[in-house]
C-alpha cells in the first residue's frame, strides 16, 4: 500500500484489493451490512462496488496478470502512436527526400 501524490489516498495492490473484498464478503456473510463491513475494512462503500466490478471473482494470480496486461497494452499503444506519427511525417516529405528520411529513421531505430 502506498500513498498517492501526498493526497492521503491509498493505492492498493491487486492482492490487497482481493483480500479486502474477501474480508468484506465474510463480514457481510456474518450479518454486517455492506456499509459496516466497508468501515471495518477501511474503504469507502463506492470503492467496494468499483473493486467488485473490476476484480469480482478473480483469483490473485488473475488480477496480477490483468494488471500486467494493462501495462503492456499501454506500452504497445504508445509504440503504435509513435510509429503512426513517423509514417505521417514520411508521407508528408517530398518524394526526393523520402528515401533520405527513411534511412535516417532506420538508423535511429537500430
Amino acid at each position: 500500500m502506498e500513498l498517492e501524490n501526498g493526497t492521503g489516498r491509498q493505492r492498493f495492490t491487486p492482492e490487497q484489493i482481493i483480500a479486502k473484498l474477501r474480508e468484506v464478503d465474510v463480514l457481510v456473510g456474518r450479518g454486517s451490512t455492506a456499509i459496516e463491513a466497508c468501515r471495518q475494512v477501511g474503504i469507502a462503500e463506492q470503492t467496494l462496488y468499483r473493486w467488485r466490478k473490476e476484480y469480482g471473482g478473480l483469483k490473485v494470480y488473475q488480477a496480477r496478470r490483468m494488471k500486467n496486461l494493462e501495462r503492456e497494452n499501454v506500452r504497445l499503444k504508445k509504440l503504435v502512436a509513435d510509429l503512426a506519427l513517423d509514417k505521417a511525417i514520411l508521407q508528408e516529405a517530398s518524394p526526393s527526400h523520402r528515401r533520405e528520411a527513411i534511412e535516417q529513421v532506420r538508423r535511429a531505430l537500430l
